[in-house]
């Protein structure tokens, strides 16, 4: 019972997970990829009891595999590597014959097709596995809310400073209601503002600016002035080729006649 009890504590302590998206994502591929293990220990099963049945009905004198009970114990303990009555084996030809038949069938073969299944699972798993901890995270965040005292949830909105306005970059004042967080510049990379900027007043009361000539903007016209500029720079190399090409050609037929008109000289003489 005191087992039982420290082993549930410790799978309780798995809700500290959520402090780390990376480890809330693994434990949850953890716990979607044991349906594949237990199908795993289901096949070991159906092949213990059957050459269990078989050892049994075999004509051996071999003590550990007496009876079908005692036979899947020895068997299971070769699947696990926990087997180390080798020599008796080899005094009965039959029983080792049926034994490396089922460490063929197992070690080998079921082993190899648990690996293959965990990666694909985990493969195919794992992709999602990130939304589903955040949202694994917010499940438990709004399970203790209730239990967190007022004055410590005040505390905690104060030192957020959501009133503050955030900076977008250098100088660069945006709204409030947000936490800053720096990283790299090479994470992501963006070569258009997605920040539309307008001239006047911030309040919320003012009317949204219409935009203008949205169909003629700056940016619609560099983009097609560098669509020009690629498809001009692909015009010029197919010219340079083809003049590349008629040069060649050209010089070809120039050898080729004065060769003709060495010949001719040389047959006068």
């Amino acid at each position: 019972a005191s087992t039982g009890a420290m082993l549930t504590y410790f799978a309780l302590l798995t809700d500290l997970s959520v402090f780390s998206t990376r480890v809330s994502a693994f434990a949850l591929v953890c716990s979607r990829v044991v349906s594949e293990v237990a199908l795993f220990f289901f096949g070991i099963t159906f092949f213990v009891a059957a050459f269990a049945c078989g050892i049994c009905a075999l004509d051996q004198d071999n003590t550990d595999f007496g009876s079908i009970p005692d036979a899947a114990l020895q068997l299971y303990k070769i699947t696990f590597g926990m087997f180390s009555g080798y020599d008796q084996l080899e005094e009965d030809p039959a029983l080792l014959l049926v034994c490396f038949v089922y460490v063929v069938t197992t070690v080998i073969f079921m082993m190899n097709l648990l690996i293959a299944q965990l990666n694909s699972a985990y493969q195919a798993t794992y992709l999602d596995m990130l939304g589903y901890a955040r949202l694994n995270r917010g499940k438990i965040v709004c399970e203790t809310m209730p239990s967190v005292p007022k004055w410590r949830w005040e505390a905690f909105v104060r030192v957020l400073s959501l009133d503050e306005c955030l900076e977008f970059g250098e100088g660069d004042m945006g709204v409030p209601g947000g936490v800053t967080v720096f990283e790299p510049a090479s994470a992501n990379i963006t070569t258009v503002d997605m920040i539309r900027r307008f001239g006047g007043s911030t309040s919320p009361e003012a009317q949204w600016p219409e935009e203008e000539n949205t169909c003629d903007d700056e940016d619609d016209r560099f983009d097609r002035m560098e669509k020009l500029m690629q498809k001009a720079m692909k015009r010029m190399s197919r010219s340079n080729g083809g003049m590349t090409g008629m040069a060649s050609g050209s010089l070809g037929t120039e050898e080729s006649g004065w060769n003709t008109f060495m010949g001719e000289d040389s047959s006068e003489e």
